[in-house]
């Protein structure tokens, strides 16, 4: 699980949020909204194959929203199978309601192997 957890709004750039992925070396952020949302890399470089330069859309443009999250205490071969069954590489860690962390299938390989 990679902590702290990194934020967006949904009113950044996608250049903002990419900056913020490369500053902190990490693939995806929790958009600040509710439900909470995802952005990855993959998202912003799906606009870029669009034709979309990174300064002109918002984060809110190609975010996905209300996204799964899971508790701190599940096992991980549960947090597996989540990813596989919904095709997804990320999911917020959530403490009640509070953000704590995310996971990602390359956390989820590194303990498995």
């Amino acid at each position: 699980m990679s902590t702290p957890l990194e934020m967006v709004s949904k009113d950044a750039t996608l250049e903002e949020a990419a900056t913020l992925m490369t500053d902190s070396e990490i693939s995806a952020l929790v958009v600040s909204t509710d439900p909470p949302s995802i952005i990855t890399s993959t998202d912003i470089v799906a606009a870029a194959a669009d034709g979309h330069a990174p300064t002109d859309l918002q984060v809110s443009d190609v975010m996905t929203k209300s996204v799964e999250t899971v508790p701190p205490d599940l096992y991980l071969q549960q947090v597996a199978a989540m990813m596989t069954n919904f095709g997804i590489k990320h999911l917020p860690v959530t403490d009640g309601d509070d953000y704590i962390g995310m996971v990602s299938s390359t956390d989820v390989a590194a303990q498995l192997s």
